[in-house]
């Protein structure tokens, strides 16, 4: 996984860059194959800004969050972004494999 942090009228620190690509870290754990995450930093006065592109084979997904300071808008993406590939990982495999009573006809 490769993690590009940049900043949009913020100066992005070692000290955000690592905590980004630490909070981050755990999405590796969804998927086998290697992908691309791309933040970006912004201040959005009063609120500060984080969102991120995640590039999976095919897809590429949004998200954004907003926070009273840099770490919290940090924390909730990484909260967003986990759910959102724990949903599209659950939409790519095939929960309707066994026989039904409704594909069959037989209701009830």
């Amino acid at each position: 996984m490769r993690i590009e942090t940049h900043g949009q009228q913020i100066e992005v620190t070692s000290a955000l860059r690592d905590y980004v690509e630490s909070k981050l870290a755990r999405l590796q754990r969804h998927y086998e194959q290697p992908f691309d995450i791309r933040t970006q930093l912004s201040l959005d006065k009063p609120d500060h800004r984080a969102e991120a592109t995640v590039n999976l084979a095919g897809r590429t997904l949004h998200c954004d969050a907003a926070a009273v300071d840099m770490y919290a808008a940090i924390d909730l993406l990484a909260d967003k972004l986990d759910r959102l590939l724990m949903k599209h990982k659950s939409k790519l495999v095939d929960h309707h494999r066994g026989e039904s009573l409704a594909r069959n006809g037989e209701f009830g």
